[in-house]
């Protein structure tokens, strides 16, 4: 096309009736930082922060799809990494582990451009499917081909005085939680040491196990906390020195995430998981924050989604787009899906826990 690039960034075949479309390394790449710090829609998940703690644990390549020319100001971006595994097959997805990862476009053709590169690549690269992880679909609305994944998903507004945040919360089930916690003496610590991510660690096990799924690798959280600084911060509650509950929260701009969090089912009564969740949002407005991003949810996860509602929080839905080369199926596949997580839950919760971490390690990254 007569463009002269400089190295690390790489031309796309340019779509029909489109500008042309390029990749860029946003590990590389300081123009991808400068894009997220100024989008509106940016978060987390976009950061250099998570990209790197990706590449470190799972060794996956962040890239980047943009019709900016290179070595002009980065204007838009898609990002995704491809994920290679002979579990799960080779695919494309924005991005793994995310709750949610908005494509940071603002004209709808350039958007339509970097999709339709997106679909050649599934073409050309035989790949098993794309999925961006948006809050409303984006990929090829018409195609027999699509099919979508929906979550629930919850923002609580921070602009509101603390008493009237702690006034909208469910009275039996958070307010008094929060006050029985407060009267038991359960006692919170925050950071990023290496006291708490142990605590924090040992009670995610014992949540995973609970819930019948291996647990992410140690090493994520570690990479996390290396690559996010003081903008993660682990939360425990501890009953005498007993840890109870723990969260891991993020930090981007002015919005906090919950992201993970873990608890010993034998002490959910003190309300140790509400007085962290408390001590979050007051920490959040302490600094001046205005969002707290309580997570996506699986919709049938109704234990989960009315605790976030009980927050006074907003609930909408993420509906993750995916595109793949077989049309979509009579719904047999996803029966069968549904019968293989059962069995795997019934397997793990019975794993003993050596045999349950060394599980997370080397399959986690294959669930992407």
């Amino acid at each position: 096309m007569g463009v002269r690039h400089r190295a690390g960034t790489k031309p796309i075949r340019s779509v029909e009736m489109c500008p042309n479309v390029y990749q860029v390394r946003p590990l590389q790449d300081p123009r991808w930082n400068e894009l997220v710090n100024r989008h509106p829609r940016s978060s987390a998940f976009h950061s250099v922060a998570w990209l790197n703690a990706l590449h470190r644990t799972y060794g996956f390549e962040p890239i980047a799809f943009t019709t900016s020319s290179p070595g002009g100001r980065l204007e838009n971006g898609l990002v995704f990494c491809r994920v290679a595994s002979w579990i799960t097959g080779r695919r494309i997805v924005s991005l793994p582990f995310s709750d949610h990862c908005e494509p940071l476009v603002e004209d709808s053709a350039d958007e339509q451009a970097l999709i339709s590169a997106l679909e050649r690549g599934l073409k050309e690269e035989k790949l098993r499917f794309i999925e961006i992880r948006a809050a409303c679909a984006s990929l090829a609305p018409n195609s027999s081909r699509l099919s979508t994944n929906t979550f629930s998903f919850h923002k609580l507004d921070l602009g509101l005085s603390l008493a009237t945040l702690f006034a909208n919360c469910h009275k039996s089930s958070t307010q008094r939680k929060i006050l029985r916690a407060e009267r038991e003496g359960l006692v919170c610590e925050t950071g990023r040491s290496q006291a708490l991510l142990n605590s924090f660690w040992d009670l995610l096990l014992i949540t995973r196990r609970r819930h019948g799924v291996p647990p992410q690798p140690k090493r994520w959280f570690r990479n996390l906390i290396d690559c996010f600084g003081d903008s993660m911060q682990i939360r425990v509650a501890y009953k005498e020195k007993q840890p109870v509950a723990s969260i891991l929260t993020l930090r981007h701009k002015q919005t906090l995430m919950y992201k993970y969090g873990g608890s010993d089912a034998r002490f959910h009564n003190l309300g140790g998981t509400q007085l962290l969740f408390w001590r979050a949002i007051e920490d959040a407005k302490r600094d001046g924050l205005s969002v707290f991003d309580l997570g996506r949810t699986d919709c049938e996860n109704a234990g989960l989604v009315t605790f976030k509602d009980r927050w006074g929080s907003v609930c909408s839905t993420l509906s993750y787009s995916r595109v793949s080369l077989v049309p979509s199926t009579d719904g047999s596949e996803r029966l069968g899906s549904q019968h293989a997580r059962r069995l795997a839950k019934e397997l793990v919760s019975h794993l003993p826990s050596s045999v349950l971490r060394l599980a997370g390690s080397a399959l986690y990254r294959h669930i992407a």
